[in-house]
């Protein structure tokens, strides 16, 4: 059976944190801000702890 390798893509978009949290970037930052609101602009900023619904997909491509 060959080994198993990391999905880049995405070991590049998700951060593990010391606690076993994973942390990824907001989406919808690169354009089209300007209509956004102040509030959603500010939020966009942030990190965001991944959904529980695709913590098992994730791990699965980063062989967790």
């Amino acid at each position: 059976m060959p080994k198993k390798k990391t999905h880049k893509a995405t070991a590049k978009r998700v951060r593990i944190t010391k606690n076993k949290k994973m942390i990824q970037r907001t989406a919808g930052q690169d354009h089209f801000n300007s209509r956004e609101s102040g509030k959603i602009t500010k939020n966009k900023r942030r990190d965001h702890k991944v959904s529980k619904a695709n913590v098992k997909a994730i791990n699965k491509l980063l062989n967790k």
